[in-house]
């Protein structure tokens, strides 16, 4: 048991739970937000959708669900191929002198598995950056209901064209006279989608950190298994050489004795 526990990569699984808790959170709190979204433009802002191929808002907001789901299941896969690639370069650190032998190629694919991390970091940072957009477009919003209740009179108003939602020959404004912007503030709609974006932000980030972990994990390994395949070397010439010089002494023993004979 103890032999077991020892083999196993602590620091990759833990950057595996982050980052399936980091994509869990993104894509969850990120798809019940963008149908909020949904659900707030077609209620408050009387928006609909347009017939045929245009590419509206709703149009985008449907591609981005589907990214969603291409991305859960991509970094599904992912995390089990480094927890993989974390027990097999931990069983050939483990297993220096025993029969795991390792490869060149091995060595090629914890490279790989370096620079394509470094890739997906990049890309985290990208989709962190993209989330953070509805979450300043739904501060501005929460700010213009709050202020309603702070000073009376107040006629402030939000216009989707400032945030390029809709195009600038299309007005979709809401004011605080309004009554849909009276109902839009009181429900707790708004609330919840601000806070599950605020949350996706958050699970954003954390992939992101855990893209970062992984690749402090990788380095090192690959830099233990590059040791290693020296230190394997070394042996393995070490143990030539000995058995050259056994080999000699057996035949100056058997010279020796011929002799004598």
């Amino acid at each position: 048991c103890i032999k077991c526990l020892g083999g196993i990569p602590y620091a990759s699984l833990i950057a595996t739970i982050l980052l399936y808790a980091g994509v869990a959170l993104f894509c969850g709190c990120g798809h019940e937000a963008l149908s909020g979204t949904v659900n707030i433009l077609q209620t408050y802002f009387e928006m609909a959708r347009t017939a045929g191929d245009t590419l509206d808002v709703f149009t985008m907001i449907d591609i981005f669900k589907y990214v969603i789901y291409g991305i859960a299941a991509a970094f599904f896969v992912y995390g089990i191929l480094l927890m993989v690639e974390g027990f097999f370069t931990t069983g050939a650190i483990k297993d220096l002198y025993g029969d795991f032998k390792i490869t060149t190629c091995g060595r090629c694919v914890s490279a790989w598995f370096i620079m394509l991390t470094y890739l997906f970091m990049l890309a985290w940072l990208g989709v962190t950056a993209f989330t953070s957009l509805p979450v300043y477009m739904y501060f501005n919003l929460w700010t213009i209901c709050r202020n309603t209740t702070l000073v009376e009179g107040a006629n402030l108003c939000l216009d989707l064209r400032q945030f390029g939602i809709v195009t600038i020959g299309e007005e979709k404004k809401i004011c605080t006279v309004s009554e849909n912007f009276l109902r839009m503030c009181e429900s707790t709609e708004l609330n919840m989608t601000f806070h599950l974006f605020i949350v996706a932000l958050a699970g954003a980030g954390a992939a992101v950190i855990a893209m970062v972990h992984y690749l402090m994990v990788l380095s090192a390994n690959w830099a233990y298994v590059k040791d290693a395949c020296r230190m394997q070397k070394y042996e393995d010439i070490k143990s030539k050489e000995e058995q050259e010089l056994h080999d000699i002494h057996s035949t100056r023993s058997k010279e020796r004795l011929n002799a004598y004979t």
